[in-house]
């Protein structure tokens, strides 16, 4: 296929604290169709993709769960028609009462079918893996109810229409592409959810109660107020702000240090790894050599880098004995096996570059039959002190094992996760992902049709250009399965081709951090290990009485990159701050890493299998 590209902080917890481990249309009406009568499937759009917005699900729009536990029910509730494994299926879903936006007007199948537009038709779109699968939105035998049909059983059915970009069709002229609806207000109109973003600037995003609300979620103070706060710890002593969600790193228990400020950590589903760009088809330029282009360097460079030794420098001081993820890129659970165990192998990396023609040369560095030395772009984003430690340790020894590594970092947004990484403009890339509790997102993120390129209009979120066919074929068969011991055997044998083909290194599984001025507010501590996370703001409570709770956001989103389809929407906090507070979802996710109808349906959505 063609490759042509579009162009933390834990630490020492208190004792007892247990550990476990990414719009605004016009006013216009929008197209919605006659929904009573099957739509098809949204036409390919021809239009230019957009320039490379800003951020990573994947930090992905990357959540799952504690060691030894499940990741939740992700297989389909009970099921009429046809055995899995037949041609389709259908899921219809019920709206409550509560399904209505703010101008009264109830969710329809049209805004259903609008949502699978924008994100099949948008350029740039990131993730399209199950909207892809449906070939059309009907509405029910009443307007409360609308049929979403597939044309293959797809078993991750609850991560769509939910957690971001549920759009409300009257509010766009064409929603094959929302590339242009997108701007500076996107947000701040339709709405449904308990809280209503009325501003988004690069100084803060503001959000107040919605009147038309009509859900049980009513609490919360009047106002929340999001800022950015690199430095969340020193601010939020200060009183500047309320309450962070900060990553782990050693020391932060000393930087919470304070009288009036607590902090909490649960279970989460966040993991951080190693990335080696593999893109085939890499053209060397100032970001990147294309040096693991080359699969026995690749394989050499991996096995070059031992991660017990990571583990004692760098996590080890706020890990309290939670051991290293020898997953690959997912949680400790059911659809964890540790092939990822004992990888430093120095012995074999030196046969393998030197059977393939390698050479040390007079520095004593690997050098190609050319004689070129590559020198590897290691790209993190700037201020991550866990990650600038972990170049500072490894990049002497990896020298010294022949490979050259050079730091090449820059801001988070808009430089790391809204350009650099999905544009694959780097060698080697260190990053936490945070995912919802079902593995579909690595179909998302690791199969050769997600690679972005001008066959697929840009879209896919496989950032690392990895394709191997027989894992694609194992992930892609896994989504059409919903017998859930051979999903997990389908999963993990792509979790395999990953180690076996040097994707990636994982690290560590972390906890989620919530901390807090205990003098301004309360109630924060409900949904930390929620891959949702922190959203809840109808359980916290204003202390001090001055109407609002002010967030400190680590990794502030840039107001001219808010597109919820496209690489604006490829950070958490991203996620935290538009996506999951802005939209409305059919499916949430829980603390327990599971998924459950939200209040905008009344129950369980219903399946039945297509006969055959």
């Amino acid at each position: 296929m063609s490759t042509t590209r579009r162009g933390t902080k834990f630490a020492a917890l208190a004792l007892g604290l247990a550990l476990v481990a990414a719009a605004c249309g016009s006013d216009d009406d929008g197209t919605t169709g006659d929904t009573t009568a099957a739509t098809t499937a949204p036409e390919a759009t021809t239009a230019e993709t957009a320039a490379p917005a800003t951020e990573a699900p994947g930090e992905t729009t990357a959540e799952t769960e504690a060691p030894g536990t499940s990741t939740g029910d992700t297989s389909a509730p009970e099921t009429t028609g046809g055995e899995s494994g037949g041609s389709g299926m259908t899921v219809t879903y019920t709206l409550s009462d509560v399904a209505v936006w703010d101008d009264g007007t109830p969710f329809s199948a049209a805004d259903f079918e609008c949502t699978w537009k924008a994100v099949l038709g948008t350029p740039g779109s990131i993730s399209t893996v199950g909207y892809d699968q449906i070939d059309s939105v009907t509405e029910g035998a009443t307007p409360q109810e609308v049929a979403v049909h597939f044309k293959t059983v797809f078993a991750a059915w609850r991560t769509l229409f939910s957690g971001n970009g549920f759009l409300k069709a009257a509010d766009y002229e064409d929603c094959n592409d929302v590339t242009a609806d997108f701007g500076s207000g996107a947000y701040t109109a339709a709405a449904a959810m308990p809280y209503k973003m009325t501003s988004w600037t690069a100084e803060q995003v503001v959000y107040e109660k919605n009147a038309a609300y009509k859900g049980e979620h009513t609490g919360g103070p009047d106002r929340v107020v999001l800022v950015p706060a690199e430095d969340g710890p020193t601010l939020l002593k200060a009183g500047t702000v309320d309450f962070i969600y900060p990553q782990a790193y050693t020391g932060i228990d000393q930087e919470l240090a304070d009288p009036n400020v607590k902090y909490d950590a649960k279970p989460g589903g966040q993991f951080e790894a190693l990335y080696f760009q593999e893109d085939p088809a890499c053209t060397p330029d100032e970001t990147r050599s294309c040096a693991f282009a080359d699969a026995d360097y690749r394989k050499a460079f991996s096995e070059s880098i031992d991660l017990n030794g990571v583990y004692e420098q760098i996590y080890a001081p706020f890990a309290q004995g939670l051991p290293l993820l020898e997953c690959g890129p997912i949680a400790p659970g059911p659809y964890c096996d540790p092939v990822f165990k004992d990888t430093y192998n120095p012995d074999d990396a030196e046969a393998t570059l030197t059977a393939a023609g390698w050479a040390k040369n007079g520095d004593g560095m690997w050098a190609d039959k050319d004689g070129n030395v590559p020198t590897v772009h290691w790209m993190i984003n700037t201020g991550n002190t866990r990650r600038e430690s972990t170049q500072e340790y490894l990049i002497p020894l990896l020298k010294e094992a022949g490979f050259d590594v050079a730091a090449d970092n820059c801001e988070a947004t808009p430089c790391v996760f809204q350009t650099r990484l999905p544009s694959e403009k780097y060698d080697l890339a260190m990053y936490i992902s945070t995912v919802a509790p079902d593995p579909i997102y690595l179909t998302s993120s690791f199969v050769c049709d997600q690679i972005p390129s001008e066959e697929n209009d840009n879209q896919g979120q496989n950032n690392t250009g990895w394709c191997n066919e027989d894992a694609s074929a194992a992930l892609h068969q896994a989504d059409a399965t919903v017998d859930d011991d051979e999903r997990a055997t389908l999963v993990k044998s792509a979790i395999a081709a990953m180690h076996d083909d040097y994707v990636l290194l994982p690290t560590l599984q972390f906890p989620n951090i919530g901390a807090y001025r205990t003098d301004r507010i309360e109630g924060t501590q409900n949904n930390l290990a929620n891959y949702m996370a922190f959203n809840d703001w109808w359980n916290f409570k204003d202390v001090d009485g001055d109407g609002q709770v002010i967030l400190g956001a680590e990794q502030f989103p840039a107001p001219d990159c808010i597109n919820p389809f496209t690489e604006c929407s490829n950070s958490s906090w991203f996620q935290w701050v538009a996506g999951f507070a802005t939209f409305p979802s059919m499916y949430v996710t829980t603390d327990d890493q599971t998924f459950e109808p939200s209040e905008f349906l009344a129950g369980e959505a219903t399946v039945e299998l297509d006969a055959g």
